[in-house]
């Protein structure tokens, strides 16, 4: 593994990895929380290696189960995996949606000593009979708080419970959510905490910045200009929809720009090839959702642009740590209009820090911000008061002269009146 990790260029431990790798080597269960980009992934497959060779591997079936909430990340966990055990007789297999079932389902018969997994595809395996979790030694769930946020919760507790109940257990997150310790308490056991990072992280390796924009047109503009006069790599362009996606591809590839797309709707295959492109440099563009948000380390990628302001400041913290990795320089710009100003706010508030607002010449639009701001930074209110409904003057009806004369005397019946009455 010493050979390995010299082969891979890493010449001293981050910090992650100096808190993480004796506490695990000694068989503790860890909760880590440590931000994207700070090596949480070496940080875990190291010891569990270690393990597995000092264990030198006489159980059967599989020892090991890495679970993650994409198939990108599951992927990329599983090259990297293969990378740190290439001199070694350790094997791995990748378990995802979207691939062979019985391939799959085959690596549980075939003396494979790690799985990388998503959640779904691991728990059809497991309702089928397929997948024997029975000799599990360590267990490691990544991106637990992104698994919550998709709503994986479930499937993970169902899945645990299939292990080996004298597991080692390592639960990593990038934040302390809160919604994390319900799950943390049924899957660990006396756990050893290890917090390098709060729930507000502030990178200040990556300059984070700011544009006024009027509406999607506009916003198309400015985005075409920063990826045509910006200095970068590699650059990922965030939208919230798949619509949206897919609206900025072919525009921008019509400017003769290298673009690629990346969404859910996409079959395992085609988000392969354009991974793959990316990482490459065949393509340096890549317009995606928050599917590439969670997880991905490419190297290279130093320009974020927030085309569509993420929806909450977590998943805005998780797209911006795609660059400024490993203590590199990033960029990161949110086009932001009238209808985005309060949760830019909202954002701003978590991170304790303000973007640095910034104008491109001749591309301005009409919208300059709020007129008024609440102390939060906000809009102030722009809403007039009701006033009261006028009262409609009650008509009071028009009594004839006749009928004033008439009352307080009894009218006398009618011949007709009479004659009914008698009948009576």
């Amino acid at each position: 593994m010493l050979k390995a990790t010299e082969q891979m260029g890493f010449k001293q431990a981050t910090e992650v990895q100096a808190h993480c790798i004796p506490a695990a080597l000694e068989g503790k269960d860890l909760w880590v929380a440590a931000k994207t980009g700070s090596g949480k992934t070496a940080a875990y497959l190291l010891p569990l290696l270690q393990r597995l060779l000092d264990e030198r591997l006489n159980a059967s079936g599989v020892s090991a189960l890495i679970l993650a909430p994409t198939r990108e990340l599951a992927r990329q966990i599983h090259k990297q995996c293969q990378l740190l055990a290439e001199f070694t007789s350790i094997t791995s297999g990748l378990i995802t949606g979207g691939e062979d079932f019985k391939k799959q389902s085959g690596l549980f018969r075939n003396d494979t000593h790690i799985v990388i997994s998503t959640p779904g595809r691991l728990l059809e395996l497991i309702n089928e009979g397929s997948a024997n979790l029975n000799n599990i030694s360590v267990l490691v769930v990544d991106e637990a708080d992104r698994m919550l946020e998709m709503g994986y919760g479930n499937d993970l507790v169902s899945i645990v419970e299939q292990c080996n109940k004298t597991r080692q257990t390592l639960f990593f997150s990038a934040t302390l959510n809160p919604n994390l310790k319900g799950v943390a308490r049924t899957i660990l056991n006396d756990p050893q905490p290890i917090y390098l990072n709060g729930i507000q992280e502030v990178h200040s390796q990556i300059h984070q910045q700011m544009v006024l924009a009027d509406d999607f047109e506009h916003k198309q503009k400015l985005l075409t200009w920063l990826l045509s006069n910006e200095t970068y790599g590699k650059a990922l362009v965030f939208a919230n929809t798949k619509i949206n996606v897919d609206k900025l591809r072919g525009p921008l590839r019509g400017h003769k720009l290298r673009v690629g797309s990346l969404h859910g709707d996409m079959d395992q295959s085609e988000r392969n090839k354009v991974m793959t492109f990316f990482r490459d440099g065949v393509i340096n563009i890549l317009v995606a959702t928050d599917i590439a948000a969670r997880g991905l380390d490419i190297e290279g990628v130093d320009l974020i642009i927030n085309f569509d302001l993420a929806r909450n400041a977590t998943d805005y913290v998780h797209r911006i740590g795609r660059t400024g990795r490993a203590e590199n320089e990033g960029v990161a710009i949110s086009l932001i209009n009238s209808r985005e100003w309060n949760q830019l706010a909202g954002i701003e508030r978590y991170l304790n820090q303000r973007l640095t607002r910034r104008t491109i010449k001749g591309m301005e639009g009409h919208y300059t911000g709020p007129k008024k701001l609440k102390s939060s930074g906000k809009a102030a209110g722009t809403k007039k008061k009701e006033s009261a409904p006028e009262k409609k003057p009650v008509k009071k009806e028009k009594v004839r002269l006749r009928d004033k004369k008439n009352i307080g005397k009894r009218r006398k019946p009618s011949a007709v009146e009479t004659s009914t009455e008698n009948k009576s």
